[in-house]
C-alpha cells in the first residue's frame, strides 16, 4: 500500500492500469476519515468532491471515474460513450482507452477484470446478493475474449471470520452450486460465517475463469486501512478502479 492506494499483484498486460483505495490520502473527518469517495453516505459534498479530485491527481487518471448507482444487482453497463450519467448497475466494462471503470465498497467484494490481450477491462461490485444474482458471470460475458483468457483480481472485502449470514443466504448459494457449502462455517443456530472470496472464486471457476488473484485483505479486521459498514455502521467507501491506457 502506498499513499492511500493498493495496486493489484497480477500479471495484467501493459495497457491495463488498476488500483484500489484505502482510508489514507483524503480530507474527510469523523467516521468518514479520511479518503471517503462516496457521495451517498452523509459526508460533506465539498469534501467528497475534494477527495475525487485527489483521486484523479494521485493516479494521474485520464478522466474522472465513471461512477455507478450500485443497487446490489447484476446489471453491467458498457462505457461506450452512450451510457447515462450515474447508471443503475453494479459493474461496468469498456474497450475504450481512457475510460475509467470504478466501483465503491466497504465490505462487499470489488472484482477487477481484464483480458490477456489488454483490449478490455471491467469492474464489478459483488456483495452476497450480487454474487447470487450472477454479477461476476454477467461482467465476464461482456468480454469478447473467451473465459480462459480473462484475469480477475479480488479486492479488499469482509473476511470469512467476520461475515455472519443467516440460513437463507447459504441456501441461495447452495441452490445454484452445491459446492458453495464449502464456503460456509456454522456459527450458531441458523447462522453461518461466509467466505465471500471463496464464493467468488467458485463462481468465476464455474464461468471458466481460473486466473484469479488477490483476496487477502479483510475490511472488517484492518480498521486502519479500510472502511467497514458492518464494523462501524456509518462509514466511507473505498474505490476500485481499472482502465486502459491511451
Amino acid at each position: 500500500m502506498t499513499s492511500g492506494l493498493m495496486f493489484p499483484d497480477w500479471p495484467a498486460p501493459a495497457p491495463v492500469y488498476a488500483a484500489s483505495t484505502t482510508r489514507e490520502g483524503g480530507f474527510s473527518t469523523g467516521p468518514y476519515a479520511r479518503f471517503n469517495l462516496a457521495t451517498h453516505v452523509g459526508d460533506a459534498p465539498n469534501t467528497v468532491a475534494a477527495n475525487h479530485a485527489r483521486l484523479v491527481e494521485i493516479l494521474s487518471l485520464p478522466e474522472s471515474p465513471r461512477w455507478l448507482n450500485q443497487v446490489h444487482g447484476s446489471g453491467v453497463v458498457m462505457l461506450d460513450g452512450n451510457e447515462p450519467e450515474l447508471p443503475k448497475a453494479d459493474a461496468s466494462s469498456t474497450r475504450h482507452a481512457g475510460r475509467v471503470c470504478a466501483v465503491l465498497t466497504a465490505d462487499c467484494l470489488p472484482v477487477l477484470f481484464c483480458d490477456a490481450a489488454g483490449t478490455q477491462v471491467a469492474a464489478a461490485h459483488a456483495g452476497w446478493r450480487g454474487l447470487v444474482g450472477g454479477v461476476l458471470e454477467a461482467t465476464a460475458a461482456t468480454f469478447s475474449a473467451p473465459a480462459g483468457e480473462l484475469l480477475a483480481w479480488l479486492g479488499p472485502a469482509i473476511g470469512p471470520t467476520a461475515f455472519e449470514v443467516r440460513d437463507e443466504v447459504r441456501r441461495a448459494f447452495c441452490a445454484a452450486d452445491p459446492d458453495a457449502d464449502q464456503a460456509f462455517v456454522a456459527n450458531g443456530p441458523g447462522h453461518w460465517l461466509a467466505d465471500l472470496c471463496q464464493l467468488a472464486r467458485q463462481r468465476l471457476a464455474r464461468a471458466g475463469i481460473t486466473q484469479v488473484y488477490g483476496g487477502e485483505h479483510c475490511t472488517h479486521r484492518e480498521a486502519e486501512n479500510f472502511y467497514s459498514f458492518r464494523r462501524d455502521d456509518t462509514s466511507g467507501r473505498m474505490a476500485s478502479l481499472i482502465w486502459l491506457g491511451r
